[in-house]
């Protein structure tokens, strides 16, 4: 295959034709039902909205965003904005109105699909008035033009539009962890590179299923699910929301899953929240029984049919990698970061160490700089960052070396574990430096703590502070507490003196993306929970008990 034939649009055309009606897009929709559909039925509603777009006679390259939910529509618009010469701009669905008009504003963005979303009221003043606004058949309800009406009334677009290698294909803002997120460009190749690598490393065909949950705004399901689909033409199913999770994803039986830490963390809960793990470990002890037991519990959740399954974006804690494994499913790792489209490095079936996340991807090249962060150099990195070549220059070295700001270190077969991040290690006032993210993931090998933030710059040692999972929350106070001191004992016995642990509270607040404290891929704002808490630490510190409790 040529590298032309390779890129997204080219490959959709393909697919259009040779598989035109085989299922594509598997859309939920009220009252249980769903909607399917064909591919020749997907590319041609995505011909009929290009035809429109272009017809606005916005010059080539304009910026489109996408604010929505995941959903067939999310794609199909997609498409048809590059179909059209434009460049897509997707947005979080759960960003807040000056978040939206950020992105917006900065992007230049002269449309705007609306869809699937919880908080439009709260969103919709974050639009700027300028910005034609196109809606989605899921959308709440406003008074724009509507999807189904414009693909009724519009023939589509003639012949089948192309963009070069080179050009440039999406604006992805970067989630926030910390400041004003910054806008990674980047172009078709990327998309065709990082696609064709994960398929050829791991044979994605067009029979896979795969369930789209993770916000398409983010590189890992813009990565894994869209361009992949559009390399390979496997179908994609949608989670309807987060209630019907666990029924979508028992409906997808997907053949290939990827999801963050926190989720796989939550599946784990839900079976022990069923089954105590004393007992289920039993159980799986018992000769024969033991494999038809997980099985069951594979089939359960959904993974019956799963040929591997991914995680990143966090840390693992290596107990849940083995906990997954234990059940016949291959918990690999992978590393990358939106300025790379995810792709730097990843484990390959048969060959991952827990706790490592792997070896560069096929035409990556990897490297640690003087003080141990990781540099890569990968045919995905970014074209920069739109409208800030200062930013860009400080991350991205004129011969193409992008600055992670992890450290990192390898194995001796050449695996990278990430050993925490360069902004994120703190000082404390002995002079010592902390490194948060290795602490965190030991700690979070206790299914009761469902999030967590060590903490203490400044202070004589670390602390941590803990966020319960919802089932344990409703345990009894003091069995937690001896939970969660004996956990606090286990993990400070593998630490340096100047990394142990203080003491962990229990926070009473619930971080959510709504709150502000977690980002959209659920990882913790540090610098939101630290300013947070940061008020109470002086008082938690002369408290000197092990576990506490804030009230």
């Amino acid at each position: 295959m040529s590298k032309e034939q390779s890129l997204p649009l080219q490959r959709v055309y393909q697919w259009e034709h040779e598989r035109a009606h085989d299922v594509y897009l598997t859309q939920p929709m009220e009252g249980g039902a769903v909607r399917d559909y064909t591919w020749a039925q997907a590319v041609g509603e995505a011909r009929r909205m290009a035809a429109y777009l272009k017809a606005k006679g916005w010059e080539p390259g304009t910026r489109i965003g996408i604010l929505s939910k995941n959903c067939a529509w999310w794609i199909m618009s997609d498409l048809a904005i590059w179909m059209a010469g434009y460049v897509s701009v997707p947005l979080y669905p759960t960003l807040t109105a000056e978040s939206v008009r950020q992105v917006l504003d900065h992007s230049e963005a002269k449309a705007c699909f609306i869809g699937k979303l919880d908080e439009w009221p709260q969103m919709k003043s974050g639009v700027p008035d300028s910005v034609h606004c196109i809606s989605f058949p899921a959308s709440p309800k406003n008074d724009y033009a509507t999807w189904d009406d414009i693909v009724k009334k519009t023939a589509p677009i003639e012949g089948n539009p192309t963009r070069a290698a080179d050009e440039l294909a999406t604006i992805i803002y970067t989630s926030g962890t910390t400041g004003m997120p910054k806008g990674v460009m980047h172009s078709f190749n990327t998309f065709s590179v990082a696609a064709s690598t994960v398929a050829d490393s791991f044979d994605i065909t067009p029979n896979e299923r795969m369930l789209s949950h993770l916000p398409l705004s983010h590189v890992a399901e813009r990565w894994a699910i869209e361009a992949g689909s559009f390399y390979c033409g496997f179908r994609i199913f949608f989670a309807e929301s987060l209630d019907t999770f666990a029924r979508d994803l028992r409906s997808a039986k997907p053949t290939v899953f990827a999801t963050v830490p926190r989720l796989w963390t939550k599946f784990q809960q839900g079976v022990f929240a069923k089954m105590p793990k004393k007992r289920l470990d039993f159980l799986f002890s018992l000769p024969l029984l033991g494999g038809v037991f997980k099985k069951k519990i594979l089939k359960a959740v959904g993974f019956e049919h799963t040929r591997f399954a991914m995680g990143g974006a966090a840390p693992m804690p290596p107990s849940l990698i083995n906990w997954y494994r234990s059940l016949g499913l291959e918990l690999l790792e992978a590393y990358g970061m939106t300025e790379n489209f995810g792709m730097s490095h990843g484990s390959m079936p048969g060959e991952g160490r827990v706790g490592y996340v792997g070896k560069p991807w096929p035409g990556v090249e990897c490297k640690l700089s003087e003080i141990g962060e990781v540099l890569v150099r990968s045919p995905s990195n970014m074209l920069g960052y739109f409208r800030e070549p200062e930013k860009t220059r400080e991350v991205l070295s004129e011969d193409g070396w992008l600055k992670t700001g992890d450290l990192g270190a390898f194995d001796e077969a050449g695996r990278l574990r990430i050993t925490g991040r360069a902004k994120e290690i703190f000082k404390t006032s002995k002079g010592k430096y902390v490194a948060p993210a290795p602490i965190e993931s030991k700690l979070s090998a206790l299914s009761a703590i469902e999030a967590l933030c060590v903490a203490g710059a400044n202070y004589g040692q670390p602390c941590a502070l803990v966020m319960l999972a919802p089932d344990a929350a409703k345990q009894d106070r003091a069995s937690l507490t001896a939970q969660l001191k004996a956990q606090l004992e286990t993990v400070n016995a593998t630490l340096d003196p100047h990394e142990q642990l203080d003491f962990l509270v229990v926070v009473k607040d619930n971080w959510t993306v709504e709150n502000g404290f977690i980002t959209p891929t659920l990882k913790i704002k540090r610098n939101v929970v630290e300013a947070a808490y940061g008020p109470f630490l002086e008082a938690w510190y002369k408290h000197r008990q092990p576990v506490i409790w804030q009230e």
